[in-house]
């Protein structure tokens, strides 16, 4: 039964441990939604949230309390704002994964303790996991595996949190023989780890947990050799597991790069920050540098050597992931092979503002793909193609509407188009040019790099981070600002970019293994400003714990034609 305005609310659960006569501590507590509720002190966050469980749809699994992440087990001792977290909300469903990563590596442990767990890249609504031994990984372990992390679940085993001095860790890792994990934590500058226990084995994971395992029920597991998939449900649709689809060249992008993180001797954090602390951070990154380029070469061979003449090519990629770097060095290295390519910006034939579709909060979605005269568009390609001259719309962003007179281009028979856009994979922006006249490219910051073996390095902290330091840099936006923004463009990429990546014709990666370490002397000040009064205060705090496994990296050394530059600054290229 709602109670009234100022009324007191204790859950029947809960009134008879916190009353003692007529006496009851209370504090108050101010939820998202504005509404105020007096509750006894001490109580965890996890009584609360069972009393409004039936005003969220999803399990709750965290909070906000004053805008920092806690989990479920905190007692409130004081008046604070409390923002329940669900499994629709990002910050939710990484609490999620997280705890299905630690039932799978206890599932593992328990059925082959000399097996180790390597948490891999996302591939497919899912994570790619290695479960490394002496022999091969085998489908009928796998269905062990997944069959042993059901009963973890029936059994709700608490996820249990201790704080130990960085040196019990030290020594708890070396003695178990998790060198990973101990050159993760040998530069932090923090003097403890949180370590968490399940069920009798003990492990580090960066960030927060569920209470227990019976909060990850949903799941499964699929053989994928030459390890396996964990499948678990998306943020939009936290009550159904995602069909599996096949995505063989992403795939294939992040084991290439796993092998350039071998040929420079790196697969973690602790290997890297070894590097900088030898001084051989230079060398390492003019190695980097040049496994990109040659990738790059490698793109406009194919593209000049294609049994079709190839007269388009469109990149294509998720925000920050260095389009416009990479389109600027594919068109030297098509130079180098005879070719004259020639640039089309999108942006110019974007519909005029009152004709732009709006999302469903009524904002414009500039996004979308009829925000683009598709129709414009495709006759001017076709008139290129052909040999014919037209006028490329120039587009006055203040006004919102083209401009009436544009900029004339022809092109001749040995130049080809380069559009870079969001849109580039989708067939439908250049329906009416014949498939096998163009080529395309997508483009990202897969980011396979790891912590250590049982915390991976999402791609999306990646891009968010570079985003974040190119906005301040050059659009003189906070990180709050980026923060703020991010879902907003991870939805665009969710329907406009990543239905298509398989359509690419090549990919390409344009995470540089060094990246983080020189990207942390630009983010952190930044990310330092964000206080707790501001609601990406949780996010901020993530990213700087994250950021802090990281040794700096000078940026003085870095070509000025590295895709780094285009988010520090200093690039040839503009």
């Amino acid at each position: 039964m709602p109670e009234e305005e100022g009324q007191i609310y204790l859950h029947p659960d809960i009134r008879g441990r916190f009353m003692m006569g007529n006496d009851i501590d209370m504090v108050k507590v101010v939820f998202s939604d504005g509404n105020e509720r007096l509750v006894p002190k001490g109580i965890s966050l996890k009584e609360l949230g069972e009393s409004v469980a039936k005003e969220y749809k999803y399990t709750i699994v965290a909070a906000k309390v004053n805008n920092d992440i806690k989990e479920l087990n905190l007692q409130l001792f004081s008046d604070c704002k409390v923002e329940f977290i669900d499994l629709s909300d990002e910050d939710g469903m990484r609490i999620y994964r997280r705890s299905l990563h630690f039932i799978l590596i206890k599932a593992v442990h328990e059925l082959f303790p000399d097996r180790k767990v390597i948490i891999g890249h996302s591939i497919s609504k899912g994570v790619y996991c290695e479960i490394r031994g002496e022999t091969d990984l085998r489908e009928e372990e796998v269905k062990a595996i997944e069959d042993r992390m059901r009963k973890l679940v029936e059994a709700k085993v608490p996820f249990i949190k201790r704080v130990m001095t960085l040196e019990d860790a030290r020594d708890i890792f070396m003695k178990r023989g998790r060198m990973d994990r101990y050159h993760a934590i040998e530069y932090r500058s923090k003097p403890y780890v949180t370590i968490y226990d399940c069920g009798g084995l003990e492990d580090y994971f960066y960030g927060y947990m569920v209470p227990h395992t019976g909060y990850a029920r949903l799941f499964s597991l699929k053989y994928y050799y030459p390890g396996l998939i964990m499948l678990y449900p998306d943020k939009s649709d936290p009550e159904v597991i995602p069909e599996f689809a096949e995505q063989r060249k992403l795939f294939n992008v992040f084991v290439e790069y796993k092998r350039w993180g071998h040929i420079l001797g790196v697969d973690n954090v602790g290997a890297l920050n070894d590097i900088i602390k030898a001084g051989n951070i230079c060398d390492f990154m003019r190695v980097s540098e040049a496994l990109q380029e040659k990738k790059i070469a490698q793109i406009a061979d194919m593209i000049s050597n294609s049994q079709n003449k190839k007269r388009i090519v469109l990149i294509s990629g998720p925000s920050s992931s260095g389009k416009t770097t990479f389109a600027n060095r594919l068109a030297i290295q098509l130079r180098v092979n005879g070719l004259r390519p020639v640039t089309i910006s999108l942006d110019d034939y974007f519909v005029s503002r009152e004709q732009t579709p709006k999302d469903e909060k009524g904002d414009y979605d500039f996004e979308a793909l009829e925000a683009i005269d598709i129709q414009l568009f495709n006759h001017h390609l076709a008139e290129l193609i052909c040999g014919n001259q037209v006028e490329i719309p120039v587009f006055n962003f203040p006004n919102g509407c083209r401009e009436d007179v544009g900029r004339k281009l022809c092109i001749d028979d040995d130049q080809l188009l380069v559009i870079e856009g969001i849109h580039g994979l989708n067939e439908k922006l250049t329906a009416t040019i014949a498939r096998d006249s163009k080529f395309k490219i997508y483009v990202s910051a897969l980011t396979s790099m790891n912590i250590d073996d049982h915390n991976r390095i999402p791609s999306t902290d990646t891009r968010i981070i570079r985003r974040m330091v190119r906005d301040f840099q050059f659009r003189g936006s906070s990180a709050v600002n980026t923060i703020k923004r991010w879902p907003s463009v991870r939805r665009g990429e969710e329907k406009n970019i990543f239905p298509f990546q398989e359509e690419a014709d090549i990919m390409f990666n344009s995470s540089l293994i060094f990246e983080l370490g020189v990207l942390k002397t630009f983010a952190e000040p930044l990310l330092a400003e964000v206080d707790a009064s501001h609601p990406g205060y949780s996010e901020a705090k993530r990213l700087l714990e994250f950021l802090s496994y990281l040794l700096p990296i000078d940026s003085r050394e870095i070509p000025f034609n590295s895709i780094i530059r285009e988010f520090i600054g200093g690039s040839c290229f503009y």
